[in-house]
């Protein structure tokens, strides 16, 4: 069990950093063009409402990535050099 635990704070930080990559990027910007194309086309204001509810998700889900990641990163650097003091309690 006790390496399990190092594995998948590895593995999320590879998958949230990957997603981060590919959503950044070339396909993030082509989805978005396609969400705004399709919005352009049709203005259904439901549509419109439901998109901006998800996208408020989205951003709340990525803000708890990013301290989950935050978490990671310290969990990491404590076990690499357990003298670099935590933050204060």
């Amino acid at each position: 069990m006790e390496f399990l635990a190092p594995m998948v704070v590895v593995t999320t930080l590879i998958l949230t950093v990957g997603v981060t990559v590919i959503l950044r990027g070339p396909l993030g910007r082509a989805l978005a063009d396609r969400l705004a194309a399709r919005s352009a086309a049709h203005p259904d204001d439901g549509a419109l409402q439901e998109l901006r509810h998800e996208v408020e998700d989205l951003r709340g889900a990525l803000g708890e990535v990013q301290e989950r990641l935050d978490f990671a990163e310290r969990l990491l650097v404590k076990r690499r050099d357990p003298e670099i003091p935590g933050p204060a309690r």
